[in-house]
């Protein structure tokens, strides 16, 4: 079992080699602390799931080591696990006002509100966990009070970014300033460990005060109702977003759970006080339309959120000729054919639709090029560990960082075990990483039998056949199948398989087994014969 000697030592669980599913763990002295745990989002390679998770394994075989979990901000990607995992660890969560609200919020649905413990510290706390000194440092991102984290051991410092961004005008919240970061950097950065997400972008991301003037055109220039979709943990949006109805005249509605959520929590803790009175749907489909605007989720084509529900006719918002859709957001890489589908369909209902591509109305949370270099040269550290990023963009950060002037830069992905100090930075030992699945309420490995047999299903199909004897001899069969390619044909094809079965049931054996094998080998080569697949096929046998 690794244990952590007289070194610092860093491991990704989840988020290296991946945008989200961030999970990083940090050992010094026998301890170990996490900072982050989320999660990332199902595609069509894990059919019938919405949430995946990193395997924690490697800690929890170690979690009498664990000190404590650090969250960087409140992003799904990192603390949507929570409510799965944290229990099973048995440590207190470290976060601050505005992510523990939402936290809180998730714990609660779970019912675990008692089960695991939140200490409520501030952005720029200063804590202890055994051999590990913690400083928040405020920097901007597209949610509230994102804190990177500074982390003081004997053997060095490590300056963890978390999810950030330069703006000199966040709208809401104050980061950390240029004079505070490079006073950091006088002090000593041996290791940034840091955001790759923009690495290959050559501009800056650019401010959230900034998109007052697009988006207050691009409303002002609807003349129908006017549906706005951004990202619902964007606090500072949505006080822009308020300002823009405000000054069109324009009643505002809001719609979907996690905007309700996120202003609930942000008002909670000190923010959007000021945030417009709204109306509920009912009210806002009995004012003329050029009268309300509507802030609703499901900008990346989430099927169950109020924009996909909108576009399908099956919310309370009408869509009709002539409306706006207004998306304040930037798509997210594998959500272009969800977003398009969406937008097909505003299209079919004469819908208009303005992206950040035909105005500006958006800004991204993570840094590019000029705000990297911005960052190096304030703490000039000893070595760049590229995480956040698919493996494209962690190894654009380590080349970046080399040509910034930066000594040394490590690439690792999940799994890479990193002794940090002392010595040069190296990986030491590749140990067990992975991703579970929530299907339904059930946790389960992502390369487990479940999803592979459902992988196969979703392909081939299923064949379910029964064999029937009587007193030990074959008496008759039948066959029923689902999701394999034959429509027209259908009694042709299922008598062809019968009597498949048949031949097989009546060839002489004794051994069960052997015979279910061969009926089962026989009923898919006759639909492989049919169709060029091979179903799944489930062989019973009753003797009566």
């Amino acid at each position: 079992m690794t244990t952590p000697g007289k070194e610092l030592l860093f491991l990704a669980l989840g988020g290296s080699g991946e945008i989200g599913m961030n999970a990083n763990l940090y050992g010094c002295e026998g301890k170990w602390i996490m900072l982050d745990l989320g999660v990332t989002f199902g595609t069509h390679d894990y059919p019938g799931i919405d949430i995946i998770m990193p395997d924690l394994e490697f800690i929890e075989d170690r979690k009498q080591d664990l000190l404590g979990i650090v969250l960087t901000h409140g992003h799904e990607d990192h603390i949507g696990a929570l409510p799965y995992l944290a229990a099973e660890l048995g440590v207190p969560l470290y976060a601050n006002r505005f992510t523990a609200g939402l936290i809180a919020h998730k714990l609660a649905e779970e019912g675990l509100q008692d089960e695991v413990t939140i200490k409520t510290v501030d952005i720029d706390a200063q804590f202890q966990l055994g051999p590990f000194g913690i400083r928040l440092m405020p920097l901007a991102h597209s949610i509230l009070e994102m804190s990177a984290a500074v982390i003081d051991t004997p053997y060095g410092r490590v300056f963890h970014t978390g999810d950030w961004k330069l703006d000199d005008d966040p709208v809401l919240g104050t980061p950390s300033s240029a004079k505070a970061l490079t006073a950091l950097g006088d002090e000593g950065i041996d290791v940034l460990v840091g955001d790759s997400t923009n690495a290959f972008n050559p501009e800056a991301s650019g401010s959230e005060g900034g998109l007052m003037d697009g988006l207050l055109a691009a409303v002002g220039a609807a003349k129908g109702r006017v549906i706005v979709t951004t990202f619902a943990s964007n606090a500072a949006r949505l006080k822009t977003l308020g300002e823009v109805a405000k000054a069109t005249g324009r009643s505002l509605c809001v719609a979907g759970r996690s905007l309700d959520r996120i202003l609930g929590v942000a008002r909670s803790v000190g923010y959007l006080k000021d945030f417009p009175a709204t109306v509920d749907f009912d009210e806002a489909m009995r004012l003329p339309r050029d009268q309300v605007m509507v802030i609703a989720t499901g900008g990346q084509g989430e099927p169950r959120a109020a924009l996909a529900r909108m576009a399908a006719d099956i919310h309370q918002i009408k869509l009709e000729p002539g409306d706006t859709v207004v998306f304040s957001s930037k798509q997210i890489p594998g959500n272009e054919v969800a977003i398009g589908r969406i937008m097909n369909q505003l299209a079919a209902k004469d819908v208009l639709t303005v992206t950040e591509k035909q105005a500006h109305i958006h800004v991204s949370g993570h840094p590019g090029q000029p705000e990297l270099a911005a960052l190096y040269g304030w703490l000039r550290p000893k070595l760049v560990v590229p995480v956040h990023g698919e493996i494209r963009h962690m190894h654009e950060q380590a080349r970046f960082a080399l040509e910034q002037g930066i000594p040394d830069a490590l690439i690792q992905e999940n799994g890479d075990l990193v002794r940090l100090a002392p010595g040069p930075a190296k990986i030491v030992e590749r140990v067990r990483s992975g991703r579970l699945i929530l299907d339904g309420d059930v946790i389960l490995p992502a390369d487990g039998a479940t999803m592979g047999e459902r992988r196969k299903l979703s392909i081939n199909g299923h064949i379910t056949v029964a064999v029937i004897f009587t007193a030990g001899k074959f008496t008759e069969s039948a066959v029923s199948y689902r999701g394999v390619p034959v429509e027209d044909e259908r009694e042709a094809f299922i008598d062809e398989m019968r009597d498949a079965a048949e031949m097989a049931a009546l060839a002489p054996s004794k051994d069960v087994e052997k015979m279910r094998e061969a009926i089962r080998l026989g009923v898919r080569r006759i639909a492989t014969d049919w169709t060029g697949k091979k179903p799944v096929v489930d062989v019973m046998l009753v003797d009566l």
